[in-house]
């Protein structure tokens, strides 16, 4: 009876640790593969920033390689070439993950080919052919590593201030004051298609400028970090006061734009934009190294209660073998105790029962009072005598 007992309870005991670990394993499985595809595109999005960071300084050098070229400089800027070499540093290193390989070919070699231009609107079209590939650049950058996937709204404001608007402010802001400088020099025969292009470019500069404040103001609204509002605070002041100097200079109501003022305010925006960029990425750089922590934490709770789990498990599985043994260790006898000692009289540690009461003997078989036992089947010869003298 005992051991079918036991035999239930250990089946009882295997299925209920199924039933424990089967489900506990699910669980686990699954929390550590999302938690491990956030880890990978997390880290992607790192990629990302790291190559916007390059091409930061790249669209800057082209701004300026723009302005030099129609101002009648033959040399591009060493800013060009400097710039260049760092992104070709990350695409190296980065191109494969983000697919950026064969584009950043094409646009590095178009980049070698400016100075062949001749002329300047040929100039400025080679320039602008650059620029439009650098911001494409920009926006598969930002695609490929998953950071308009953000599901923070803070990161993804900030990719899209600093990975869309920011790069296209710089360039429309360079044009603006370019057209400015080419409306000052060229004929009046060949000013009215550069008038309509200025025309242009001062209403998208202004658009640009909007949605660059509207997404970095998303961002301090909803941001988790301590630093951001009081880090954009004195790159946003400078920027809007080169963007109203800009406009000043630009008149975009009638009247001859000023190539001296929309010039000054063509390279404090540069300096600004500049400066903006670089701490707008780096509290990217910040909030998705928070995350990875954040992650790491995760995993690590993860393997510590997936540890506990199958140290319950293995406690369930080695009780009933436990409990086994320690029912059966009281039964046994001891190795030296007397042949037909009872149990009981081993217990209480006392003598065999003596003579019983009122004189009466002992039971069968038990030694007489005097250390003497009866023989068995013995008859007293002088039995008889005595029972007749008595009589």
């Amino acid at each position: 009876m005992n051991s079918r007992r036991t035999r239930l309870g250990s089946a009882i005991a295997v299925i209920l640790t199924v039933l424990v670990l089967v489900p506990t394993a699910v669980l686990f499985g699954r929390v550590w593969t999302d938690n491990a595809d956030q880890r990978d595109n997390t880290e992607l999005e790192k990629q990302g920033v790291q190559y916007i960071t390059a091409l930061t300084p790249l669209i800057s050098a082209l701004a300026e390689s723009q302005s030099t070229a129609i101002a009648g400089v033959a040399e591009p800027p060493e800013t060009l070439a400097a710039a260049v070499t760092g992104v070709s540093a990350v695409d190296a290193q980065l191109g494969d993950d983000l697919r950026t390989k064969e584009r950043w070919a094409d646009l590095k070699n178009k980049i070698s080919k400016l100075p062949d231009a001749s002329g300047r609107i040929n100039q400025l079209n080679a320039h602008i052919e650059v620029t439009d590939l650098t911001l494409a650049l920009y926006s598969a950058v930002q695609r490929n590593s998953k950071l308009t996937l953000d599901p923070d709204a803070d990161i993804s404001s900030l990719q899209q201030a600093v990975g869309t608007y920011m790069p296209r402010v710089t360039v429309e802001v360079n044009r603006t004051g370019d057209y400015a400088n080419l409306l000052q020099t060229l004929p009046a025969a060949n000013r009215a298609q550069i008038q309509g292009q200025f025309a242009y470019e001062v209403i998208a500069v202004q658009e640009s400028v909007k949605r660059l404040t509207e997404a970095l103001q998303s961002a301090v609204d909803n941001t988790t970090s301590a630093t951001l509002s009081s880090s954009l605070v004195n790159a946003l002041d400078s920027f809007r006061r080169g963007i109203e100097q800009l406009i000043r200079g630009a008149d975009p109501t009638g009247g001859q734009p000023s190539s001296g003022t929309t010039s000054t305010a063509q390279t404090t925006l540069q300096g600004a934009l500049s400066n903006l960029a670089g701490v707008t990425l780096r509290e990217m750089d910040r909030l998705l190294d928070d995350r990875v922590d954040s992650l790491n934490y995760r995993r690590g709770e993860a393997v510590v209660m997936g540890a506990l789990a199958l140290l319950f498990v293995a406690g369930a599985l080695a009780w009933p073998a436990f409990s086994r043994r320690r029912d059966t260790e009281p039964a046994a006898a001891p190795a030296d105790r007397p042949i037909g000692e009872s149990t009981r009289d081993v217990a209480l540690d006392r003598p065999g029962p003596g003579p019983g009461p009122y004189g009466a003997p002992p039971p069968y078989g038990a030694p007489g009072p005097y250390g003497q036992s009866p023989g068995y089947g013995d008859l007293d010869a002088t039995r008889g005598e005595r029972s007749g003298a008595l009589r």
